[in-house]
């Protein structure tokens, strides 16, 4: 089960993200990146990280420990924002913390061009992201980190943020075991990633076993669409498994190359920039300066 922890002090939110996590100290004198069940994303969210994250784990992917955060928003009475303060509010009581990575660096475009991924260990974080119908890992944001970046342990990568997952318990009864998402502009598709090879070494050890001890960990609050908790749990179970036997269906294999990425951003960039009313494509400059158009010209009045 997942450690339980309790929060001590509130260091600072991150608004990178619309969820607005916090990083927080705890009683056990680690430092967590907390998700709070009363965010926009809701509980459903939170379910997401759980298995997702404890499914990465069990595969041997590198993924950051999970605790279960008791939170008193009292200890962020410090906090400016009205807004942050209400979702503290909101969430009182058990929230989900991920173990804070210090100096990880965002694994960006940038960071790509240098950095090098094995094309099997590329193909194993795309078959799970495929597996678990988890779309939000992309060239724009990744949702990957790059740690240590600091001493001679060589720097990995690290999954995080999973909470857009598991599409379908969004709605169940269009949930469909063989249906394919679109993943040709995930973070690794440059990579070539080897998802036939992932698919030979994965599939067999995602039993239902394994899956029943992953979604084993995820607090029966958080467990809301079903009558019973072990309803709801029975049903991911169900999904999952028949997604892994389905596998063949949904094998993504089709990944463009930079140079494909590069110039499909730039044909879409000019299709939007053609399809802009002249008025739109003129950049004013509020000190006097000649307005600038957005392909680089210079308009004087």
């Amino acid at each position: 089960m997942l450690r339980q922890v309790t929060a001590v002090r509130y260091v600072t939110p991150l608004r990178s993200g619309g969820s607005v996590p916090a990083v927080v100290e705890a009683d056990d004198l680690g430092t967590y990146v907390v998700k709070f069940t009363g965010s926009a994303q809701g509980r459903k969210a939170l379910v997401a990280e759980v298995i997702v994250g404890e499914l990465a784990r069990a595969l041997g992917l590198r993924f950051p420990e999970l605790v279960l955060v008791h939170f008193d928003p009292a200890i962020a009475d410090d906090e400016p924002h009205q807004e942050v303060r209400d979702l503290h509010a909101a969430s009182a009581g058990v929230n989900l913390g991920m173990d804070f990575l210090p100096g990880a660096r965002d694994f960006t475009p940038e960071v790509a061009k240098t950095f090098r991924v094995d094309p099997l260990e590329a193909g194993r974080i795309v078959w799970l992201d495929a597996l678990t119908a988890n779309v939000d890992r992309t060239v724009h944001s990744s949702n990957l980190m790059i740690w240590p970046t600091l001493g001679t342990v060589p720097p990995r990568l690290w999954l995080i943020d999973h909470g857009a997952a598991l599409v379908f318990h969004h709605r169940w009864d269009g949930s469909d075991p063989e249906k394919t998402y679109d993943f040709r502009h995930h973070a690794l598709g440059h990579y070539a990633p080897d998802v036939r090879a992932a698919d030979a070494e994965l599939a067999p050890k995602v039993t239902r076993e394994l899956l029943r001890e992953v979604v084993s960990e995820v607090p029966d609050a958080w467990l809301t669409d079903f009558a019973t908790p072990d309803e709801a749990r029975a049903s991911y179970v169900a999904h999952l498994h028949a997604r892994v036997r389905a596998s063949s269906a949904w094998l993504p294999t089709d990944f463009p190359t930079r140079e494909e990425l590069a110039a499909e951003e730039a044909l879409r960039a000019a299709r939007t920039q053609a399809g802009r009313p002249k008025w739109l494509k003129r950049v004013p400059d509020l000190h006097g300066r000649p307005a600038v158009e957005h392909d680089g010209s210079v308009h004087l009045g």
